[in-house]
């Protein structure tokens, strides 16, 4: 019966339904046929799935990454960045990966840095003569870094529902997002070489790097915070969100004086907007999680599972095949809440390290987020490069199976994810 469930879903996504329109409405209707609808039911799940005080971190974090935008300090981080790598072939390229692992440490999400770096970079890269195919393909897989590298939110998200050690989940992105960011760099030099890019000359000198120094030394900072204080437990989550909202806004305002205060309306509106959209896809999904509860979808699979006697390798090949495919026809959030709390008993069972699990689903959904049809990055770097969507998916390719090469070496060597938490841990 379950299965009817993700068929009618299925059906009303391609009928062109909103996310949580067709999850509310295909759950909605799978408990009137199951004959236990009840209004109480109903309520209770989709107030249930919103129920922590965690999920209040999600709009600070989002808002910071609008207010960095809109302050210009995405601008001085990547002028930063241009200081060291700029002069090389493919230089600004090089900066996008950089800028990316910066600001991962702020804003968590893979959509706001590719809004923000790409509206900052790629009117900077044609003018050095970069095509547009090749600035949006590295701006968009550049990105991905941002819900690997802590903070995520992605994996906040992970945690909210599994319970499993938020500050180990943000540990275990380190060495994976590092390797996002070199095997990227690795791609770019070979594109560059093989378009000729030209390199540039900058001014360089002590003088010029104290300047940048000087103008970017605060917007630095404001990861170290963060990630700072959820790794060691001096603020929860939600406080340290709350603070780096506090010190981002303070230095727009009265250090860089970027902005003004009317300037922080727009903010609010888009992120409330942007929140509200994450918020309802939450409730919705606590209305699947009572289903696949109720159903005992968990202890099926595991008798399946287990039937088929899946050794660890084969079943971490099966969810990497299954969440790559599922990220391209489906929004990575849903996904993840429903599948996510499934298949953790049964990779626990089997030996994996839950750390390790949840670390690898993220990064498969995120790549989700550079394939059609659903590519919500894809999306937004085709409107702001003024690229057909077609051609769009053209160019990423080369980056995305960059990215699952990552996945692929990140999922069969455990210790690259487990090595950072255990050593703090």
């Amino acid at each position: 019966m379950v299965v009817l469930l993700f068929v009618m879903l299925f059906l009303f996504i391609s009928l062109g339904f909103t996310i949580w329109t067709a999850m509310g409405i295909s759950g909605m209707t799978y408990i009137l046929i199951k004959g236990d609808f009840s209004l109480r039911i109903l309520i209770q799940t989709m107030v249930g799935g919103i129920d922590s005080t965690t999920l209040v971190a999600i709009p600070f974090f989002i808002f910071v990454g609008r207010l960095m935008s809109k302050s210009g300090i995405t601008k001085k981080l990547a002028d930063f960045a241009d200081f060291f790598v700029g002069r090389f072939r493919g230089g600004l390229a090089f900066v996008s990966i950089v800028v990316s692992l910066i600001m991962a440490g702020v804003s968590g999400s893979a959509v706001a840095d590719a809004s923000s770096i790409s509206a900052v970079l790629h009117p900077l890269m044609k003018e050095r003569g970069y095509d547009d195919e090749f600035a949006a393909a590295i701006n968009s897989s550049s990105a991905v870094i941002g819900p690997i590298f802590p903070p995520s939110i992605p994996m906040i998200f992970i945690s909210v529902i599994s319970g499993l050690s938020l500050g180990k989940l943000f540990l275990g992105g380190v060495v994976p997002g590092i390797l996002m960011a070199i095997f990227l760099a690795i791609m770019v030099a070979f594109v560059s070489r093989k378009k000729d890019y030209k390199t540039v000359k900058m001014k360089m000198g002590l003088w010029r790097f104290l300047s940048l120094i000087k103008d970017s030394i605060f917007a630095v900072i404001a990861p170290l915070i963060v990630i700072g204080g959820v790794v060691f437990g001096v603020v929860t989550l939600v406080e340290v969100a709350a603070l780096a909202i506090s010190y981002v806004m303070f230095i727009s305002l009265f250090i860089y004086r970027s902005i003004k205060l009317k300037d922080l309306f727009p903010v609010f509106k888009e992120t409330a907007v942007f929140s509200s959209s994450i918020m309802i896809i939450f409730a919705v999904v606590g209305l699947y999680q009572y289903i696949v509860a109720t159903e005992q979808l968990a202890d099926q699979l595991l008798k399946v599972i287990q039937g088929m006697h899946m050794s660890k390798q084969l079943f971490l090949l099966f969810t990497t095949v299954f969440f790559l495919l599922m990220g391209c026809i489906l929004d990575a959030v849903p996904v993840m809440l429903i599948f996510f709390p499934v298949l953790l008993p049964i990779a626990v069972d089997l030996g994996i390290d839950p750390t390790h699990f949840g670390v690898i689903v993220v990064l498969n959904l995120m790549i989700g987020l550079l394939t059609p049809p659903i590519g919500g990055i894809l999306f937004i770097q085709s409107k702001i490069a003024g690229l057909d969507f077609d051609r769009m998916v053209q160019c990423i390719w080369p980056y995305t199976l960059t990215l699952i090469a990552v996945l692929l070496l990140i999922t069969y060597v455990p210790w690259l994810v487990l090595v950072v938490p255990n050593m703090v841990f």
